[in-house]
C-alpha cells in the first residue's frame, strides 16, 4: 500500500482514484470496487467488527480512497506505516449538501433512490448486506448527529472534526482540495505532473443514476425469475 486516502466520501474521491491510477499508484481501491462486486462486503463487515484482514482486502491494490477504506484510516496507517496519507477536503457547506443529496438520501431520505434501494434489499441479500454495512459505518462515524441525517451546519462541523483528527493522527499528510489539481498531489507523491487536465468525475446525478439503474436491473431480473414456470 503506497497511499491511504483519509478523506470522507463526497470529496472528489472517484476523481482521486482515476488520478492516482494515472500516476502509477493503482489499482486504487474505492467504493465503486465494492459496488461492482458485492462479495467484497463481507470482509469489510469483518473489519468493522475488529477482525480485519487488510492484506487480503487490498490484495493487488496499491492505494485506497473513499469509504470503506478511509473509514479505517487509523488502522491502515498502523498497518502500512510507509504509505503516504492524503486528506481530501472541500468546503463544509458544499460537502454537507452533497452528503444530504447522495449518501443520506440513499439510506434515510424520502426519495425514489431510497425506495428502490430498499426494494432491492428485500430480494438481494448481497445488497442488503451492503446497506447494513453503510448504515453501521455512518452510525459509528459520528457524522450523523441524529442517526439518520443532519442539517448542513451539523454535517459541516462533523467533517471538520474528522479532518482535524486525521491531521493529528498522521504527521505526514497532504491536505488537498479538488481545486488544487495535479501540482500539490504530484509534488507530494514525487512524480511528474501529467500533461493532461485533472480528471473530474462523479457528481451527485451520477451517484443517483448508478444506484437507481442497478436497483431497477436487479428488480427486473427478480421479476423475470418469478414468471418462469417451475421445472420438473
Amino acid at each position: 500500500m503506497k497511499l491511504i486516502g483519509a478523506g470522507l466520501p463526497r470529496t472528489a474521491t472517484l476523481s482521486q482514484k482515476v488520478a492516482l491510477e494515472m500516476l502509477g499508484f493503482g489499482p486504487c481501491y474505492h467504493m465503486v470496487d465494492v459496488l461492482s462486486d458485492l462479495d467484497r462486503v463481507r470482509p469489510w463487515s469483518d473489519a468493522l467488527s475488529g477482525n480485519a484482514n487488510w492484506h487480503e482486502i487490498f490484495d493487488g491494490f496499491e492505494s485506497t480512497v473513499d469509504w470503506p477504506g478511509s473509514f479505517h484510516y487509523r488502522e491502515l496507517i498502523e498497518t502500512y506505516p510507509d504509505a503516504k496519507v492524503l486528506l481530501s477536503v472541500r468546503s463544509g457547506e458544499s460537502w454537507a449538501r452533497s452528503m444530504n443529496d447522495t449518501i443520506c438520501a440513499l439510506h434515510y431520505g424520502d426519495t425514489m433512490m431510497h425506495d428502490l434501494s430498499s426494494a432491492r434489499a428485500r430480494i438481494d441479500p448481497h445488497w442488503r448486506a451492503f446497506v447494513d454495512l453503510m448504515k453501521e459505518m455512518l452510525s459509528a462515524s459520528g457524522l450523523l448527529a441524529d442517526g439518520n441525517g443532519s442539517g448542513t451546519t451539523a454535517l459541516a462541523e462533523a467533517m471538520e472534526r474528522h479532518n482535524d483528527e486525521v491531521r493529528e493522527a498522521s504527521g505526514d499528510v497532504l491536505v488537498w482540495s479538488p481545486a488544487d489539481g495535479w501540482e500539490p498531489l504530484c509534488a507530494f507523491l514525487e512524480v511528474p505532473v501529467p500533461d493532461v487536465p485533472f480528471p473530474r468525475t462523479n457528481d451527485g446525478a451520477v451517484f443517483a443514476e448508478r444506484i437507481v439503474d442497478s436497483a431497477i436491473d436487479a428488480l427486473n431480473e427478480w421479476r423475470a425469475q418469478q414468471g418462469r414456470p417451475a421445472e420438473g
